[in-house]
């Protein structure tokens, strides 16, 4: 999956990263500027700005989430779900979005 452009601008996009806790996923969109700042929108609805790309992405390492981009389906397993039941999620709007930034996951994978 490729990163989400903003039709705005061609040089803007988003980036989805995950944690996980048991068979709940917490989603944060990393959305890289123009200019080379980021924004992060997390899943309490905040929406957290940085300098840099970078330091976005080292703020999202740290609190354990890793690119949903980079995930292969052994990874996804270690985590507890396949990759076919997760999808990032979507919505028309910030307000709209924050309610699914938080998905918990039916069942199991062994």
């Amino acid at each position: 999956m490729k990163p989400t452009r903003d039709p705005a601008d061609a040089r803007t996009y988003d980036e989805w990263w995950l944690a996980t806790l048991g068979r709940t996923v917490v989603w944060a969109r990393l959305r890289v500027r123009e200019g080379g700042t980021a924004e992060v929108f997390d899943s309490d609805g905040n929406t957290l700005s940085y300098d840099s790309e970078d330091s976005a992405r080292a703020a999202l390492l740290d609190a354990e989430y890793v690119g949903y981009d980079g995930l292969d389906e052994d990874d996804a397993l270690a985590r507890g779900f396949s990759l076919a039941e997760l999808a990032p999620p979507q919505a028309r709007d910030e307000e709209r979005l924050r309610p699914l930034m938080v998905r918990q996951l039916a069942g199991g994978h062994a």
